[in-house]
């Protein structure tokens, strides 16, 4: 009977996504429909009393908003666009030089931000104009800025992976140094990707690789005492959170602390960082974090209700009855999350599926690690795979010219790129473990 009522509560969340309904009160309704049903309304009470108190006052989810917030003083303080700026000087002559730069500032920005949507948002600001201005194709310059948002998610700080350390029971710090290599590898397939994309089709930049037209460096500036002026920020933060985490200074819930601390104190001179610049940065961290708040508490309802149905363990023990080969269900994993990143925001799709997959890769002995970061790059593909592809979206909104058809014609080599380094996360997972290894 336990089990009727889960898999009936699969059908009605399906059924409620379908219809729209944000995914966080669609888990909460569907696990209280649920629990009532199994154990009574006054159990079905308490749980929905007591675990959103536990949940939300879980002593690693405090570095969520710290790091959000440092993500968005960097942003208003003006951080984001001097890096942008740094990196175009020594990238000025490459091929597709500007994209490239737009890539390694977003990869830059990702190591104090930890959000997907924010890193798109800001490089997309500074970025997408000033590669139109030197004779990008616009569709091609949103694409390539919608996927360097990606690297917000992996990384590190990464909010995902805070999230999924927690539901996975796995060290975030870990995650955290897990992350390093193969977001680096992410961002340079990227650039491959450019680089190759504007040699086959000229067309797509005007001014290739010309230093006069794509870069303006003043000639009363030193470039490189400039471009060490411009990155500092950014080189003293990443060292000062990812430094004491690997010297075992501070946990990965005090690094959140840690950043926003050190942010503050970049900030505070600089005087793009206003009293108003301040206060934006403050209301803009309690928005994002309040809407993850949400997501989660809805996620770790619907956990409960999946234990007490026993869903989770059919499952697990169905998919181990079809196969023990760790390597099939990793593929077929990927399959799953491919399909649903076309449809659902990714810390959704991640706190949905991950009550039902972490069972599953306990027994079939998978490392929690490697799989986090797997699941992580799926959740990157999730932000620019059509028709729900959230950055897509993000970047449209900055470019009323450029239809959306456009840029997904644009970002699917992109999807592309991503699906190759996918492949080599998977063949390789010493690129995801190496690292990691070392804090033992």
């Amino acid at each position: 009977m336990n089990l009727i009522i889960g898999f009936s509560g699969l059908g009605a969340l399906i059924l409620l996504m379908l219809l729209r309904v944000p995914l966080g009160v669609t888990m909460g309704v569907v696990s209280f429909g649920g629990i009532w049903l199994i154990l009574g309304d006054r159990a079905a009470l308490g749980i929905f009393t007591s675990s959103p108190f536990e949940f939300t006052a879980s002593w690693s989810l405090s570095s969520i908003p710290m790091f959000v917030f440092m993500g968005f003083i960097c942003y208003h303080a003006g951080v984001t666009e001097s890096l942008f700026m740094a990196v175009k000087r020594g990238l000025r002559r490459l091929n597709g030089g500007l994209g490239i730069a737009a890539i390694g500032g977003a990869a830059a920005f990702s190591a104090v931000c930890g959000s997907s949507l924010a890193t798109a948002a800001a490089m997309g600001r500074i970025a997408i104009p000033e590669m139109v201005r030197n004779g990008y194709n616009p569709a091609f310059a949103g694409a390539l800025v919608a996927t360097g948002g990606t690297l917000g998610t992996m990384i590190p700080p990464s909010i995902i992976m805070i999230l999924y350390g927690i539901f996975a029971e796995v060290s975030i710090s870990k995650l955290f140094i897990a992350g390093i290599l193969p977001g680096l590898l992410s961002a340079v397939m990227f650039c491959i990707c450019i680089n190759l994309r504007v040699r086959l089709q000229p067309s797509l930049v005007q001014f290739k690789g010309d230093a006069s037209q794509e870069v303006n460096v003043s000639g009363d500036v030193d470039a490189a005492t400039g471009t060490w002026k411009d990155v500092w920020p950014i080189v003293v933060l990443f060292v000062s959170i990812m430094g004491g985490l690997f010297a075992g200074l501070f946990s990965a819930a005090e690094a959140g602390a840690v950043g926003a601390f050190v942010a503050l104190l970049i900030a505070w001179p600089r005087k793009q960082f206003s009293r108003e610049a301040f206060k934006r940065a403050v209301l803009e961290s309690l928005e994002t974090t309040a809407s993850i708040f949400f997501i989660g508490i809805g996620a770790i309802l619907f956990t409960r209700f999946l234990a007490l149905s026993g869903v989770a363990d059919y499952l697990s023990n169905a998919v181990i009855n079809l196969t023990t080969d760790p390597l099939v269900f990793v593929i077929g994993v990927s399959i799953v999350y491919l399909i649903l990143g076309m449809f659902i925001d990714p810390i959704g799709i991640m706190l949905l599926t991950l009550p039902l997959l972490v069972p599953i890769m306990q027994k079939l002995g998978i490392d929690l690690i490697w799989m986090g970061v797997l699941i992580v790059k799926y959740l990157e593909l999730a932000m620019i795979t059509p028709p729900v592809g959230l950055n897509l979206f993000v970047i449209k909104s900055m470019m009323p010219k450029t239809s959306l058809e456009q840029i997904i014609r644009q970002v699917t080599w992109f999807i592309l790129t991503d699906i190759i380094t996918m492949c080599l996360l998977i063949a390789f997972p010493k690129i995801s473990t190496f690292l990691p290894s070392l804090l033992n």
